[in-house]
């Protein structure tokens, strides 16, 4: 979808998304510290004074942070922010967070993302932000469908490639869903990490999103991303469950210490 621009001069877009459950259910996955970060990123909402969330604060990975001003806060309907981080250097960007309940025992989930300038230079920012929803939709769907409401901790890992292409390929390899489809299982070749599940959505050839069954139940989103000079891979896994936490912990050392040999951060 293109940017949409209001009589008003307000340029936006809008990502939405069908999810099941009821409003009350759904706003707990979107409104709260833990629920927020059972399926986007490690997220928080800070209290200001009044008791009420002042600010939204999203953690992307090593370094990388953003924080929202709350302008409206109804639970359990949606929440508005704004914020100067947004687009550095560029204008504020508000984004409105909206739950619609259907009929059918699940809710509509909006969100849009609108600033106020003259010309299309930041259309380009905007239009990043609505190709990356579709993804972590799909990953609240599958918290919404199969994990709503279930502990979560979240193993996150960055590391850098020379060439997105053949760093793809090895780590697809390496991890044992290489040409994946969507629907087949996978698991990581025996004597290694244990990695195992079924693949569910490839948005893009060099992305996938996998609801997996060990080292835990739960989701790993891994894609490859070229930025700036770099060429960085992510691997987010969102484990549920009331082991996860502990999972988290004896996991994590493996995958660093795995990362760090495959994919290390000093690459150029």
């Amino acid at each position: 979808m293109s940017v949409r621009v209001d009589p008003s001069g307000r340029r936006w877009v809008r990502g939405e998304v069908e999810v099941p459950g009821s409003v009350e259910e759904v706003w707990q996955a979107i409104g709260t510290d833990a629920g927020l970060s059972s399926w986007f990123t490690r997220s928080e909402f800070s209290v200001g004074a009044d008791g009420r969330p002042a600010q939204l604060i999203c953690h992307f990975g090593p370094g990388i942070s953003s924080a929202a001003t709350m302008t409206q806060w109804d639970p359990p309907r949606g929440f508005s922010v704004i914020s100067d981080e947004f687009i550095p250097g560029g204008p504020e960007v508000a984004t409105d967070w909206n739950i619609e309940e259907r009929d059918d025992h699940s809710c509509l989930l909006s969100v849009e993302h609108g600033l106020f300038v003259d010309s299309d230079e930041y259309d380009n920012h905007i239009e990043a932000t609505e190709a990356g929803w579709p993804a972590f939709f799909r990953i609240l769907q599958i918290y919404m469908g199969h994990h709503r409401g279930e502990p979560c901790a979240l193993l996150e890992l960055m590391g850098t490639a020379a060439e997105e292409a053949q760093a793809w390929d090895d780590v697809s390899s390496a991890l044992g869903f290489a040409n994946p489809k969507p629907g087949e299982r996978f698991a990581a070749p025996a004597g290694g990490l244990k990695f195992s599940g079924v693949v569910d959505t490839i948005p893009t050839d060099t992305e996938v999103i996998l609801h997996i069954d060990e080292p835990t139940s739960g989701v790993a989103h891994l894609f490859v991303w070229p930025i700036n000079d770099q060429i960085l891979l992510s691997v987010r896994f969102y484990l549920y469950g009331k082991d996860a936490t502990e999972v988290v912990t004896r996991e994590e050392p493996l995958w660093r210490s795995w990362m760090e040999e495959k994919f290390p951060l000093s690459q150029g």
